[in-house]
């Protein structure tokens, strides 16, 4: 059963993996033998997660990335065949949301850095990894999604609107490239306790929250790893265009 969930030899690129849910992927990835690009907007953080993996034995490679430029997506996809000679996982997990509040009194300029940062740049990565994926044999790409993308929000409202389009990707690029061997799913975890989501967790009214989930406590980063491995390996072999 080991074999399933066996990674190793497999090359993973994951954005936005210096901190949070994406480094816990690339950890959780590294352990189950994959070689992992860890990405982010700076490079000396990305060389600190490189660095620790590389002591525990494990095969990493730092590439920082802004992912809301093009060119930053491009050199990441050149670096990592450049030193690995190909990807066969794509995690696509930064995202960005910088605006907390009504969504009609969001100012105009965010609306554009929200769907550049957690919608454009999936795609134009996606574009560029996915025919160099294909002609490699195939492979798997991962979108993570969000819970807000699956209801109303007052205070989320663009975040879950970028989320919700997130979904969507998953199930279009999985139907265009499921031919081409190329399974493509999200993740839409609910409340993850990370820097990113701390204005959530910390404030007191949507802490009680967490007493109506079935495990009476909201998520650790490590809890969503998993999933992502299981999405990456053989044990993921007919799945595609869902998010779990």
């Amino acid at each position: 059963m080991s074999g399933l969930f066996d990674l190793t030899g497999k090359v993973a690129v994951i954005t936005g993996s210096t901190r949070g849910i994406g480094r816990a992927i690339a950890g959780a990835m590294a352990k189950a033998g994959a070689r992992v690009v860890i990405s982010g907007r700076k490079a000396d953080q990305c060389d600190e997660v490189v660095s620790n993996l590389l002591n525990d034995g494990f095969d990493a490679l730092p590439v920082a990335c802004n992912v809301g430029r093009k060119e930053d997506l491009e050199r990441l996809a050149s670096e990592t065949r450049r030193h690995f000679g190909r990807i066969d996982c794509l995690v696509l997990n930064a995202a960005i949301n910088p605006y907390y509040g009504p969504l009609l009194q969001m100012p105009e300029e965010v609306f554009g850095k929200m769907v550049d940062s957690n919608l454009r740049s999936k795609l134009l990565l996606c574009s560029i990894v996915l025919p160099q994926m294909a002609q490699a044999g195939g492979g798997s790409a991962i979108v993570m999604s969000s819970i807000a993308g699956l209801a109303g929000s007052q205070r989320l409202g663009m975040y879950a609107i970028t989320k919700s389009a997130d979904m969507q990707l998953v199930r279009n690029l999985a139907v265009e490239w499921g031919p081409e061997e190329i399974r493509v799913n999200g993740i839409a975890p609910g409340i993850v306790r990370t820097d990113f989501s701390r204005a959530l967790w910390e404030d007191p009214a949507i802490a009680a929250q967490a007493a109506n989930y079935p495990l009476r406590r909201f998520g650790e980063p490590g809890d969503v790893a998993g999933a992502a491995v299981f999405l990456a390996s053989q044990a993921a072999s007919w799945m595609n265009g869902q998010t779990i």
